[in-house]
């Protein structure tokens, strides 16, 4: 095919990567340990982690797994926020041969159930605070150990404090009882007293289950080998090397990590590249803490700050954050979600940084563009193929549509996934024959080889980057003993890019708004609750009976009748 991105490619990227250059991501760790054992890895609420304690204390964890008698290629999910447990958590996983299985920390214990029963995990890592969800679905899993971190761990005198403010204080941290539960920091000891015994991995071992909806349907687990990832990481480094070359040179990059490293977006760049380079993480427990975000800038000489358009446009309207010094910010990328352009230009008149906005979706580890590093300007695109990277414009019956012509964005390349775990039919579908995933967003190629995302060709609601099912909350609020029939689709929000707004037709005709957004509340994490609510006396439908979530998005968008 012709790689028409390749003429606008920055100077100083390569086109292809070396997919060999680490064999699995526990090679890629361990070479940052021994690199920067002495440098800060983390810092979190005051205090930090060095490398050699990250090797150290991951080493441990990793041992105490294999003590448990948690085999090579065993699922264990990890429900933690932005801290230190987290990577520690990730990185032993890994280093056990274990597969890591993300959780929301915001998931109610229904949508607990459904990851842990269909990733088959054996062992969790869970923030004390989230660990009555869990105590309610447990016996349904093959869950068999629970490590308990708390937030205070980790954080010497100070997390004493902490833990102390949360239990008897504010009193945040509900009763739960598990028989084989394990406190975080237990964990750690234990393990120190049994060595690691090391695990051969390969590239074509399952390094994480990363829950999507795909393009449509149940959330699903994208099997992401350590050769996807490893490849991912180095095709974002490749692409964004030249700018920390030129501007860090041998300074240690310092990177806010706001968006929580359980979402694929943070995970690559944050939780893996940022340490492949020897850099340092601020973890923030609570991106919505926007007083917090500005204290970080406040404190620490941040340099690089990936982040969503909410978070952005968040910052933007305290006057607080219009005061900070951004001389030593070099870079901002945006992901997740589409960047809107009001909030890119007034970013770059506040900060003098532009957004560089790039795409990608959990099947694909996730990045698959980015806007070139010198870019300046708004282009409503999302830049250009990555290193190794094919991206192809497709109809319908998979032929390749004129250049400038709306087609669906299908990608191939290194950092694809395996598939979907234990879902080869779905697998099929999404895939081409020679290769390509269909993303189920309509885009454009233009001549230089940029691409502009028209629209998703699916009903996905995108909410603040993450993906919210229409199926699910209707397959929910149906429940409902007073709903007769009801759709959800996105509807547009300045804040949020989209929130979701449910269409109900009433069995009872007392029913009101109050009692549905409860309903969803008991139900559903917050992300996907209803924003709008509104009754009708019939939903459009096909001539087969499909609701159509079209009509109702078209209705949306018409003008108010005066």
């Amino acid at each position: 095919m012709d790689k028409v991105w390749l003429k606008s490619y920055p100077p100083d990227v390569p086109v292809e990567i070396d997919v060999s250059l680490y064999p699995s991501l526990v090679d890629l760790i361990e070479d940052s340990f021994q690199k920067y054992a002495e440098r800060s890895a983390f810092a979190c609420m005051g205090q930090t982690i060095t490398y050699a304690e990250l090797d150290r204390q991951s080493r441990n964890l990793a041992a105490w797994f294999q003590r448990k008698g948690l085999l090579p290629g065993a699922r264990v999910a990890v429900m933690l926020p932005n801290m230190f447990q987290y990577p520690i958590t990730m990185m032993a996983i890994l280093r056990a041969g274990c597969v890591v299985v993300n959780v929301n920390p915001m998931y109610t214990a229904r949508e607990l159930e459904h990851q842990l029963k269909d990733s088959g995990a054996e062992a969790i890592v869970i923030l004390e605070s989230c660990a009555p969800a869990l105590e309610k679905i447990i016996a349904n899993t093959a869950i068999k150990h629970v490590v308990v971190a708390s937030v205070g761990d980790l954080l010497g005198i100070k997390g004493l404090f902490v833990n102390f403010m949360l239990h008897h204080i504010q009193k945040h941290i509900p009763d739960f009882h598990f028989e084989n539960a394990t406190l975080f920091n237990d964990a750690l000891a234990s393990g120190a007293q049994t060595p690691l015994t090391a695990v051969k991995i390969g590239p074509d071992d399952l390094a994480f289950l990363q829950y999507t909806g795909g393009t449509t349907g149940t959330p699903k687990g994208a099997m992401l080998l350590h050769r996807n990832i490893v490849a991912n990481v180095q095709q974002t480094y490749a692409w964004l090397a030249p700018i920390f070359k030129k501007k860090i040179k041998n300074e240690q990059t310092v990177t806010l990590v706001a968006l929580p490293l359980y979402h694929i977006f943070s995970l690559t760049v944050c939780g893996l590249l940022m340490p492949s380079i020897g850099a340092l993480g601020i973890l923030v427990p609570d991106p919505r803490d926007v007083k917090e975000l500005i204290k970080v800038f406040k404190t620490y000489s941040v340099n690089f700050f990936p982040s969503v358009n909410t978070l952005y446009n968040a910052l933007l309207h305290d006057p607080e954050f219009e005061e900070l010094d951004f001389s030593n910010l070099i870079l901002a990328q945006g992901g997740g979600m589409a960047v809107q352009e009001v909030v890119a230009r007034r970013w770059f008149k506040v900060t003098g940084i532009p957004i560089i906005e790039g795409y990608g979706l959990s099947e694909t580890s996730p990045a698959v563009t980015c806007a070139p590093i010198n870019a300046v300007e708004y282009s409503g695109t999302i830049g250009l193929p990555l290193p190794s990277t094919e991206v192809s414009i497709r109809d319908e019956a998979g032929n390749a549509v004129p250049m400038g012509q709306p087609g669906e964005i299908c990608i191939r390349g290194p950092q694809l996934m395996a598939g979907y775990w234990k879902r080869p039919e779905e697998t099929a579908q999404v895939m081409t024959a020679d290769g390509f995933l269909k993303s189920g967003d309509i885009g454009t190629i233009d001549e230089r080889g940029f691409i502009k995302v028209i629209d998703r060709k699916k009903d996905i609601i995108l909410v603040s980057g993450f993906n919210v099912y229409p199926n699910e909350i209707e397959e929910i609020v149906a429940e409902h003993p007073g709903v007769l029939e009801v759709a959800a689709i996105g509807v547009a929000d300045s804040h949020a890019g989209e929130v979701v707004k449910l269409f109900i037709v009433k069995k009872d005709p007392f029913l009101v708004e109050k009692e549905i957004a409860g309903f969803c509340r008991e139900r559903l994490t917050g992300y996907k609750r209803p924003r709008f609510i509104e009754f009708c006396n019939e939903l459009p439908k096909s001539n087969v009976g499909k609701i159509l979530r079209k009509a109702l998005r078209e209705k949306e968008k018409l003008p108010a009748q005066v």
